[in-house]
């Protein structure tokens, strides 16, 4: 049985990495998706590709800082496929730094992304899902919020709070909708490229020899959102078998 197919997925940060290659991998799987990201170019480039290949796929450029244009990519989804079964709340951004930095442009930057990011998600899904009686809320934390490090400070704040926000928002939305955080550690994508520290990310890019392909992350995804619909998969954590935090 496929518990896949004929579902609507909206995906943010959705024009490459983690994002990408879960659109691609949905679509194979039979899943409608709906990309949304800054990069129009990427995300119309994806589409077409998925296109091609038999799946089903839209797009819009949108910035999930902006809960408006986040709520237009829910009724982008709506209107061209119908409905919305999931919401993949995967934009975010990891420029890396010490605190004595001061990076507090930086820090500004990742409570946005990372935190109003996935709230913004949650407010333009969580009226049609509970309308509808159903719908999965999927939200991309981190190995760094559950652990923190020195240079990744502010970065795991932002990730321990969506782990909090996950949490309470399972309690609050009862039976009919399920809530899944997906815990990352080492996995190719753009985010190893974010810091602006020099130091940082040269650390970064050594840890980052690593990771494992985000394909990962993808079949992940699809675990959860292929499971009965009375089962709710709460969290993954997934990364390397070489890292130890």
């Amino acid at each position: 049985m496929n518990n896949i197919e004929g579902k609507v997925v909206v995906i943010t940060g959705a024009s490459s990495g983690l994002g990408e290659e879960t659109a691609r991998y949905l679509a194979e799987k039979g899943a409608s998706v709906v990309l949304g990201a800054r990069r129009v170019e990427n995300l119309e480039r994806i589409a077409s590709q998925i296109k091609a290949k038999g799946g089903l796929a839209t797009y819009l450029k949108m910035d999930v800082t902006n809960i408006e244009e986040v709520k237009a990519l829910v009724a982008k989804g709506v209107e061209v496929f119908g409905k919305i079964d999931v919401i993949i709340n995967n934009a975010g951004i990891m420029p890396l730094a010490p605190l004595a930095a001061l990076k507090v442009d930086e820090w500004n930057q990742m409570i946005d992304v990372n935190i109003k990011g996935v709230l913004n998600g949650i407010a333009a899904a969580l009226p049609l899902f509970q309308a509808q009686s159903s719908g999965h809320f999927i939200n991309l934390a981190s190995i760094a919020g559950l652990n923190v490090n020195p240079g990744s400070v502010v970065y795991s704040g932002t990730k321990f709070a969506v782990r909090a926000i996950s949490d309470g928002l399972r309690k609050e939305v009862g039976k009919d909708i399920r809530t899944t955080i997906i815990t990352p550690g080492l996995i190719e994508s753009e985010l190893q490229f974010g810091s602006s520290d020099e130091a940082t990310s040269q650390f970064i890019q050594q840890v980052y020899k690593d990771a494992i392909p985000a394909i990962s992350i993808a079949k992940a995804a699809a675990y959860a959102i292929d499971q009965p619909a009375n089962v709710d998969i709460n969290e993954l954590i997934i990364r390397p078998t070489v890292q130890e935090v």
